[in-house]
């Protein structure tokens, strides 16, 4: 059995696409995931199965939050070791003045075109800044993420890509309850 950490994309946010956690849990259960726990409302599920493709485990998720749901649900499926790689790869960890706690990671779930990444350079909103390292955005708020203007949605549409976003101490708790 392998730990996997599910990521879905804009539930329960203003008031569309509601999905109880303990709900959502239980159908986890059902549809055959040993282990499964969910962290807050914003749609992170562990959850541990037989070793599987993380792509094919997350279009999996997907469509059967579709037939339970009846709407579309972006997922991405991370391991306990992708996370701890983010946390410990965070280019604002350790820089001074910046607050740890304004500090966020948002999660592509596809590559993007080098032409969007290089398009994306163009965008400043100082003092926000952002840095793509792999698969994930890092993102320093310094006024917080409600009056950032570079925000999920910003780098979804700018890049063409489905994305979620979380936050320091969410990263932090799903890592911690991963390892469990």
């Amino acid at each position: 059995m392998k730990t996997y950490i599910a990521l879905l994309r804009g539930i329960n946010v203003s008031g569309q696409k509601i999905i109880k956690m303990a709900e959502l849990a239980s159908h986890f259960e059902h549809w055959g995931f040993q282990s499964v726990r969910t962290y807050i409302q914003s749609g992170n599920v562990i959850f541990s199965c037989n070793e599987g493709n993380k792509n094919d485990l997350a279009l999996s998720i997907a469509k059967k939050i579709k037939a339970q749901y009846g709407f579309e649900v972006a997922v991405t499926v991370k391991e306990r070791e992708d996370l701890v790689w983010v946390l410990e790869n965070n280019p604002f960890r350790d820089s001074p003045g910046k607050d740890p706690s304004r500090t966020y990671f948002t999660f592509l779930f596809s590559p993007p075109g080098r032409h969007l990444v290089e398009k994306l350079q163009e965008y400043d909103f100082s003092p926000g800044e952002y840095l793509l390292i792999k698969d994930t955005i890092y993102f320093f708020a310094p006024y917080g993420y409600g009056k950032a203007k570079m925000n999920n949605n910003f780098f979804e549409k700018k890049l063409k890509v489905d994305a979620t976003t979380r936050n320091l101490k969410t990263l932090i708790k799903l890592v911690e309850m991963a390892e469990r």
